[in-house]
């Protein structure tokens, strides 16, 4: 038998049965908790386009999540380019 072969074994009999419990790694390089969604907000309810702690308020309400933050917002025009909605991406 190779070195490497029994490496190999050695590895597959002392590692703990908990590291092959789930595909994902654990720890400090996990995933990301948030999902990024997206929220049409008709632009009748926006004041302000640059005001966005009132626009996240506006979207928290929408969305019912509490802690929503703005990642990106778009506008959505119309035909003749007036801005009917954004499209705001939360997290």
């Amino acid at each position: 038998m190779h070195i490497s072969s029994v490496l190999c074994l050695v590895f597959i009999f002392l590692t703990p049965k908990s590291w092959f419990a789930s595909g994902e790694r654990h720890g400090a390089g996990g995933h990301q908790s948030g999902t990024v969604s997206t929220i049409i907000v008709d632009a009748e309810l926006i004041d302000n386009d640059k005001d966005n702690s009132r626009l996240e308020q506006r979207v928290r309400t929408l969305s019912g999540r509490a802690g929503a933050q703005i990642i990106a917002k778009r506008p959505r025009l119309d035909a003749v380019g007036k801005t009917i909605a954004y499209e705001v991406d939360i997290r």
